[in-house]
């Protein structure tokens, strides 16, 4: 970035979407830490490419970064835990059972794996179309289609309450 009106363009363009794009980031890694440090980094890629990216889609560009940055962590970083014996699940109890549903949604979210809860999020909470979180994710439209089917299954699993929920908000 060289001229004042090309930096003043960036500034204003990161004031205007950075609060909306940092909830995304959390949603996909699940802590705020690393969160702000992915958006931080995708912040300075697309600085580099302000002038080729600032007429097009610079959110896009930005969220394609952030997501695949995502990804490329998740790669690095996977571990698994063996256990010996398969661990029994929690015991229900009345307190879980009240949690408002932001909470519930949220520790649902991050149970799911990681490409499943990124998808979930692009497509219902960013609203992009399957096309379009294919591309940011870089894998095909089927394979959107089958981790939201498989995510929102795997969330009917962790959060039985929420569909309840969502049945008593419908009839009323």
């Amino acid at each position: 970035m060289e001229s004042g009106d090309e930096r003043a363009e960036f500034v204003a363009f990161v004031q205007a979407c950075q609060h909306r794009l940092l909830r995304s980031a959390y949603l996909v890694c699940g802590d705020h830490h690393l969160a702000e440090d992915l958006l931080q980094g995708a912040l300075v890629k697309l600085a580099l490419r302000w002038r080729q990216v600032r007429d097009g889609d610079p959110a896009a560009f930005l969220r394609t970064v952030m997501y695949r940055d995502a990804v490329s962590w998740w790669r690095r970083w996977r571990r698994e835990n063996l256990a010996a014996q398969v661990p029994e699940p929690a015991p229900r109890d009345r307190a879980a059972d009240e949690v408002p549903v932001r909470l519930a949604l949220e520790q649902a979210l991050f149970r799911l794996a990681p490409r499943q809860r990124a998808v979930l999020v692009l497509r219902y909470f960013d609203d992009l179309t399957e096309a379009r979180t294919a591309e940011v994710l870089g894998v095909t439209i089927g394979t959107v289609k089958s981790q939201a089917n498989a995510a929102l299954s795997r969330l009917r699993e962790l959060a039985p309450e929420l569909g309840e929920i969502m049945q008593t908000g419908r009839e009323n």
